[in-house]
């Protein structure tokens, strides 16, 4: 077998073409790293800017739910305001029937006796005047009680 030449070997040539090629490689890589780094700055940025929208977005939605409950509970407040005022007003207006159906009811009675006794003091006299003789009888009774 041959030798392999020791020119070849020591030779420094075959050494610096394997240097160089990945020097050209390196820069791509450093550019493509320096493209992922702006990248993810400009990423980091918008989320960074997002969050932002989110903590303004939900506090102003705090503020709205805070100023909706706020509202609720005025109209609740008005709502069992008006609510106590109807019931007062009801009551009010079922005592004034209930004393306006006592007083119609006591009006009837005083008018039924009335109407009883004035009935009933007709009928007696239209009871004389159909019995013309009992009526004649009962003059006679009057007169002789009196004398």
């Amino acid at each position: 077998m041959a030798e392999p030449d020791p020119a070849l070997s020591q030779s420094p040539s075959p050494a610096a073409p394997s240097q160089s090629p990945p020097k050209p490689d390196l820069q791509p890589i450093g550019s493509r790293i320096a493209d992922l780094d702006q990248s993810q700055s400009e990423l980091m940025q918008r989320l960074q800017g997002l969050k932002l929208d989110l903590q303004n977005w939900r506090s102003n939605l705090d503020n709205q739910v805070k100023t909706y409950k706020d509202e609720l509970l005025d109209l609740k407040k008005v709502l069992n305001s008006d609510l106590e005022q109807l019931n007062a007003d009801f009551k009010e207006l079922k005592d004034t029937l209930q004393k306006q159906q006592d007083d119609v009811t006591a009006s009837l009675k005083n008018l039924g006796l009335h109407d009883t006794a004035d009935h009933a003091k007709e009928s007696g006299d239209q009871k004389v005047e159909d019995n013309p003789e009992k009526a004649e009888a009962l003059t006679d009774k009057i007169q002789d009680s009196n004398s």
